[in-house]
């Protein structure tokens, strides 16, 4: 009986199983439409939940090109910061329009420029899946939002390579923007991050300029290009539809506060050695890095480059700079520079040289 057991509970599991199974085929149909039923249930569910714990508002969708976003939020990244009770989200404007709408306050293009860690991509993101939210029926995260329908989003964001088919960063981002150029419509929206950044600055600012051109004059999308190339500002005067946008920043005691709002106008400065020395580069790269971009914004590039080069390598031009002084001035770097000197027993070449390290410390030092 004990050996029997096994195969006779077997025999019985199999008959249920048969069982069972016919009669699910039997009404595989109500079964599928009950189950298709309660997935749209449970996704509607999930927005509505989600839109009343996270305060957000029901978007108007219209055959418009008009794409209107008052106090828009990131949903995940507002998430997060909520989950982790971290600083409240800072919403941003937007405000798009397609050709066709003529509005005179409203541009086609939004040039978008700041520092680094300010929030440009962020922002491009988040207008970006407030479109797709409002498309699927969900209420989005904002004040209010007027959004045209977008028949194609096209996002040219980040960096990627593909190794395995001899494509390299830069390769990928320029197959992307062509695929973006040719495809892109008047109901298109359009999010670029830095175009150009992957070659030679004056290449990729070149670059950079003929996409907002064609896009502005060909595809009539509505587009946020974020750019560190400040020369594009300039675009803003010479076409109708594109206007500059920065992110707002404040200088404080030599710090940098990022405030994460987008406002009217451009940016002069990109910030990026208070973002190295944010990351944690040593002290003598970063007091060195603002030596070199005071002498490279004072001149000519390719002269100031030539003459800065001279004074290689790194630490036998900033040698006396103390790695715990942060707020070195002139005369600190003159007195530091001054002080270990034995005038007795230099050269009069080393005594020449040095009268040049000292000229170029006046030179270059704010």
């Amino acid at each position: 009986q004990i050996v029997n057991a096994a195969d006779k509970a077997l025999r019985c599991e199999l008959s249920i199983f048969d069982t069972l199974s016919k009669e699910v085929c039997a009404n595989a149909d109500q079964i599928t439409s009950t189950a298709r039923a309660l997935a749209e249930l449970d996704v509607s569910l999930g927005l509505a939940t989600l839109a009343d714990e996270r305060d957000y508002i029901k978007p108007i969708v219209d055959q418009t090109t008009v794409f209107e976003i008052e106090n828009g939020r990131h949903p995940v990244v507002e998430a997060t910061l909520s989950n982790f009770n971290e600083k409240k989200f800072i919403g941003n404007n937007c405000r798009l329009c397609g050709k066709s709408e003529n509005v005179n306050d409203i541009a086609q293009i939004w040039l978008l420029s700041g520092p680094n860690m300010a929030g440009k991509s962020t922002f491009l993101r988040q207008c970006a899946l407030i479109s797709i939210m409002a498309q699927i029926g969900s209420y989005v995260p904002a004040s209010s939002a007027h959004l045209g329908v977008v028949d194609r989003l096209f996002s040219r964001i980040g960096a990627s390579d593909n190794l395995a088919q001899g494509r390299s960063t830069f390769m990928v981002e320029m197959i992307e923007t062509a695929t973006i150029l040719n495809q892109a419509g008047p109901k298109s929206l359009v999010i670029l991050d830095e175009i150009g950044r992957g070659t030679a600055t004056f290449d990729g600012l070149s670059i950079a300029w003929a996409v907002v051109e064609h896009l502005h004059e060909k595809n009539f999308c509505r587009t946020l290009f974020a750019t560190h190339y400040h020369e594009l500002n300039v675009l803003a005067d010479a076409l109708e539809r594109v206007q500059c946008r920065t992110m707002r920043v404040k200088e404080w005691r030599g710090d940098v506060v990022f405030l994460h709002e987008v406002v009217l106008g451009s940016a002069d400065r990109s910030y990026g050695i208070h973002v190295g020395a944010l990351a944690g580069l040593p002290n003598i790269v970063v007091q060195r890095a603002k030596q070199l971009l005071a002498s490279l914004e004072k001149g000519e590039k390719s002269k100031i480059i030539t003459k800065l080069v001279d004074d290689l390598p790194l630490f036998s031009a900033l040698e006396q700079v103390s790695e715990d002084h942060v707020d070195n001035n002139r005369g600190d770097l003159l007195e530091d520079a001054v002080k270990p000197i034995n005038l007795d027993e230099m050269t009069p070449k080393e005594a020449h040289n040095f009268l040049y390290k000292l000229k170029s410390i006046i030179e270059t030092t704010p």
